[in-house]
């Protein structure tokens, strides 16, 4: 496991329309990342369900789906729908700045979605620009997690890479908690391919 490359600042509460969350920024390795944090009926030590781990969402930053609300992916209502759940049950949101595109950034994402109109889907257009399928990594996330007091979680995500990645890097992975967000026309091949390319676990709903 390798040393915490990580460092946060002191906790702030921040006011949002799913609830106040404790928020903190990390400077990791290669980007500034953030952690939203809301203690709920399964957080240690309050509620009846206090044994069970906390809920995380590893969010990875989108831009044109997290602030523009762009119906070409799902990331914007993934972000919200873990927001919801997570202020409810008790856990964090870490917001994983530099994973724009899987990894690629916002300029080579555009460039794949150019291609997507021309008629790639979203593995065969990161092919044909030459650049990786998905070229994210999990370290600073890992030791964010950690920093936090979680090292065991309940992992809302419909990504076996991203379980996989977690568990590899020191975390236990006690329970994965799929994300299924109901298909729209302009994403239904995007997640097709994301379940049959992928392996990404999104359920008869995508059908």
């Amino acid at each position: 496991m390798s040393e915490a490359r990580v460092r946060g600042t002191e906790p702030i509460q921040m006011p949002t329309p799913h609830g106040t969350f404790e928020v903190r920024a990390w400077r990791g390795r290669d980007a500034e990342h953030v952690s939203l944090l809301a203690r709920g009926a399964a957080w240690p030590g309050e509620g009846s369900d206090a044994s069970q781990p906390p809920l995380v969402r590893v969010h990875s930053e989108c831009a044109t789906g997290d602030v523009f609300g762009s119906y070409r992916c799902d990331c914007g209502e993934q972000l919200e729908k873990a927001l919801e759940t997570i202020q409810r049950e008790g856990g964090a949101v870490i917001y994983m700045r530099g994973h724009e595109g899987r990894g690629i950034g916002l300029f080579e994402k555009i460039r794949a979605y150019h291609l997507q109109d021309l008629g790639d889907d979203t593995v065969e257009a990161n092919v044909h620009l030459g650049l990786p399928v998905d070229a994210r990594r999990y370290d600073d996330a890992a030791d964010i997690l950690r920093a936090l007091g979680m090292g065991r979680v309940r992992l809302m995500t419909n990504n076996p890479e991203k379980d996989g990645a977690l568990a590899g890097l020191g975390i236990e992975v006690a329970e994965i908690v799929p994300s299924v967000i109901a298909p729209r026309g302009a994403n239904r091949r995007y997640l097709e391919t994301k379940r049959e390319k992928m392996a990404h676990r999104l359920g008869p709903s995508h059908d």
